[in-house]
C-alpha cells in the first residue's frame, strides 16, 4: 500500500474530525492552558554561555546551568540564546534544592539588561529592560517591586513556568503546573527583542530549561511539526518524496525538537 501523502497527514491533524476539547480536572493549569492557546510547537532556544555572567557555569547540553559554582560574591544571570518569537511563547525552569538566599530569578529582559553584579539583589527587573519574579514571591520591573504570590519553600526543587502573550502583551508564571496569574501587562509596546532570562545570588543553585514551546507562525510552519513528530529521525528526511529545500525546512524544525526536549539521535 502507498504510503499516506505528507500533506494529507498533515491537514488531517491540523483540522482534526474528532472533538477533542475534554480536559480532566487532574491536569495542571499549565497543560489545560497551553491546550486553549494551542501552544505546541517546540522552540530551540538554550542557554547562551556568551551573554552569561562569568558566575554561571553552563551544562554541555547548554540546557543546565549552575550558578556560582564555588561561592557567591553577587548576583549572576544568563540569557537564552535565542529571542523569543511568535504570538505566545510558555517555557519550563525546573530549579534544584538550593532555593534560598537573596534572590532567585525568573523572567525576560532586552539585551541591555545587566547579568552581572557584585551586589546580592533582585537584578533582574532593576531596570526598563527586565521581568523578574523572584522565588520570595516579588515582582520586579523598572526597580518598582510588588508582591505577587506566596514565596517558595526554602531547599525544596520547584517547577516555574513562563508564559508570554505577546498580542496581549502579558507575561505569566505558574509555579509546579498551578497559574499564579498574569504578572506584567502592557509589554506589547516593546520594540527590543525579549529574551528568557535567570539569575541567581545563592551559590550552587542548578537550573535547567525543560519544555519550550511556541504559537505556529504559520500553516507552513503548523505542518512542520506535524511531520516532525511523525519522522522523529533526521535520518528518515532523507526517503520523504519531497524537493531537497523542503526536506531542509523539516530537518531544521526535527533539530529545533531535538534541542527543546534534550532528544539525541540521528
Amino acid at each position: 500500500m502507498a504510503p499516506e501523502p505528507v500533506l494529507a497527514i498533515c491537514m488531517q491533524e491540523v483540522n482534526p474530525q474528532e472533538d477533542d476539547s475534554s480536559v480532566k480536572v487532574t491536569q495542571p493549569d499549565s497543560h489545560v492552558i497551553l491546550g486553549k492557546l494551542d501552544i505546541s510547537c517546540s522552540a530551540g532556544w538554550s542557554w547562551n554561555q556568551l551573554d552569561s555572567s562569568t558566575k554561571v557555569s553552563v551544562l554541555d547540553d547548554k540546557l543546565g546551568v549552575t550558578f556560582h559554582p564555588h561561592w557567591s560574591n553577587g548576583t549572576a544571570g544568563i540569557r537564552a540564546s535565542e529571542p523569543l518569537t511568535g504570538e505566545v511563547n510558555y517555557w519550563e525552569i525546573q530549579v534544584g534544592e538550593r532555593v534560598f538566599g537573596t534572590s532567585l530569578m525568573f523572567g525576560v529582559s532586552t539585551p541591555r539588561a545587566r547579568l552581572d553584579t557584585k551586589e546580592f539583589k533582585n537584578l533582574l527587573g532593576e531596570d526598563a529592560n527586565g521581568w523578574g519574579l523572584s522565588h520570595k514571591g516579588r515582582l520586579y520591573h523598572n526597580g518598582v517591586s510588588t508582591p505577587y504570590c506566596a514565596p517558595f519553600k526554602e531547599y525544596t526543587p520547584v517547577l516555574v513556568g513562563v508564559l508570554f502573550h505577546r498580542l496581549k502583551g502579558e507575561l505569566s508564571f505558574f509555579k509546579d503546573g498551578v497559574n499564579l496569574g498574569v504578572a506584567f501587562t502592557g509589554m506589547s509596546s516593546v520594540k527590543d527583542d525579549l529574551y528568557p532570562t535567570i539569575c541567581s545570588t545563592a551559590a550552587k543553585t542548578t537550573m535547567a530549561v525543560g519544555k519550550r514551546l511556541r504559537s505556529f507562525h504559520n500553516l507552513q510552519d503548523r505542518c512542520r511539526q506535524v511531520i516532525v513528530n511523525r519522522v522523529k529521525r533526521r535520518g528518515a528526511i532523507a526517503s520523504l518524496p519531497l524537493p531537497g529545500k523542503v526536506r531542509d525546512y523539516i530537518s531544521y524544525g526535527i533539530t529545533q525538537d531535538y534541542i527543546s526536549y534534550g532528544i539525541t539521535g540521528h
